[in-house]
């Protein structure tokens, strides 16, 4: 089963750090763009910041500067390590990724857009 988990969340004042991770697991050919988005309460979701699988990175005005997206191909891995965090962070993160996966009983081979569970951020003032 193809999945993406998420760990790193959590609770920082002010100008303060956290480190986001998300693998992929099960049966994956190839991984295409990886990247993070959030939601904060009555707002919809947004992209925060992407990567390729060559490494090209974009990323949303408001987090430039401060974030930094990066990936572990080896691992299947996405990090988002955000930096001088403000309140306005606060939000659920999710991880996505774009995924080649192969022919199994139950799907086709082809590219899935799949997402992780979301993890909070809270930033306190």
């Amino acid at each position: 089963q193809v999945q993406l988990v998420e760990s790193g969340g959590g609770l920082v004042q002010a100008g303060g750090s956290l480190r986001l991770s998300c693998a992929a697991s099960g049966s994956i050919s190839s991984i295409n763009a990886m990247g993070w988005y959030r939601q904060a309460p009555g707002k919809q979701r947004e992209l925060v910041a992407a990567i390729t699988s060559g490494g090209s990175t974009n990323y949303t005005d408001s987090v430039k500067g401060r974030f930094t997206i990066s990936r572990d191909n080896a691992k299947n891995t996405v990090y988002l390590q955000m930096n001088s965090l403000k309140p306005e962070d606060t939000a659920v993160y999710y991880c996505n990724a774009k995924m080649v996966l192969g022919t199994t009983p139950t799907r086709r081979a082809g590219l899935y857009n799949y997402w992780g569970q979301g993890t909070q951020v809270t930033v306190s003032s």
